[in-house]
């Protein structure tokens, strides 16, 4: 099946400013597309030319092998980062103000059952939580029912519990073979939900595959973290070691050699906790940089 959409040597200038530079991705139908970038890397400026609202001073965006045009407006759902809603309306004459705005849309109980908008349909939009106003911004995302849906920074702001709600409704939309390109500053988020992650860096894509794939690519080893104040000699093993948030941080690739040689200098392993390689080690691999600067 070809890819829904296909980008092709985008780029953006802005007097001075190469803002994306030769950017090329396709996505397949039905996967969730992460694109990731420190503030100031290009992926805001990218996702803009991809909904059509800006573009591009040169390349291709392609959604089914054709220009964006009348049929990718119909088919394309965005959920911006930020959006003002009108206030003292319900949610349900919300959502049938913009049904009314396209040829079609999708069957009102189906769109308040698929986001959970069952409790506060009566209620006034001004007076929604942030985990309320997210779901049904979402909603007015989908309420033409598109094939592809852009979410820009979706959770932003929610507690964790609104958070992990939000990631499920993103799945069961996944599910009926939707296309998601998403950004986030969320690590987790990135990780729990996409199938494929590009990360941009300086206008470019600096890195792309599936979150499995380029941690097995970048890292061979593991993290040690041990709540101790001294720093241990470690020279004779190889691995390297920081402090982080009050912890000792210990990369190595033997956790056994590392362990007997922190015995050997008499270091308590009370505390003690290994893990796994992330994405956030990855992108501070890949870009020296936090995620939010």
């Amino acid at each position: 099946m070809p890819p829904i959409l296909q980008v092709k040597n985008l780029v953006k200038h802005f007097k001075n400013i190469h803002a994306v530079n030769d950017v090329s991705f396709d996505l397949a139908q039905g996967i969730c597309f992460g694109l990731l970038g420190p503030n100031g890397a290009g992926k805001t400026t990218t996702v803009e030319m991809l909904e059509g609202i800006s573009q591009p001073s040169s390349g291709d965006i392609l959604y089914k092998d054709m220009p964006l045009g009348k049929t990718f407006r119909n088919q394309a759902g965005i959920m911006f980062q930020s959006t003002a809603l009108q206030e003292f309306i319900t949610v349900r004459e919300t959502l049938n103000l913009f049904r009314n705005l396209y040829p079609q849309a999708m069957p009102l109980d189906e769109l308040i059952s698929l986001c959970a908008l069952e409790e506060f349909l009566e209620q006034s939009t001004h007076s929604l939580s942030g985990g309320q106003k997210q779901r049904l911004l979402l909603a007015i995302a989908l309420i033409n029912q598109p094939e592809i849906l852009f979410l820009d920074e979706p959770t932003t702001g929610l507690d964790p519990q609104a958070r992990h709600n939000f990631w499920s409704l993103i799945k069961n939309i996944k599910a009926q073979n939707k296309t998601i390109l998403i950004t986030t500053h969320y690590m987790e988020e990135a990780y729990v939900l996409c199938d494929e992650i590009a990360i941009m860096d300086h206008g470019k894509i600096i890195a792309k595959g599936t979150p499995k794939a380029l941690l097995s690519e970048h890292f061979d080893d593991v993290v040690l973290q041990l709540p101790i104040a001294e720093m241990p000699d470690l020279d004779s093993n190889g691995a390297e070691a920081h402090f982080k948030d009050g912890m000792l941080e210990m990369r190595t690739s033997d956790v056994t050699e590392t362990v007997e040689l922190l015995l050997k200098q008499g270091i308590s392993l009370t505390g003690l906790q290994v893990r796994q390689r992330t994405l956030e080690d990855l992108f501070l691999e890949l870009t020296g940089k936090a995620l939010r600067q």
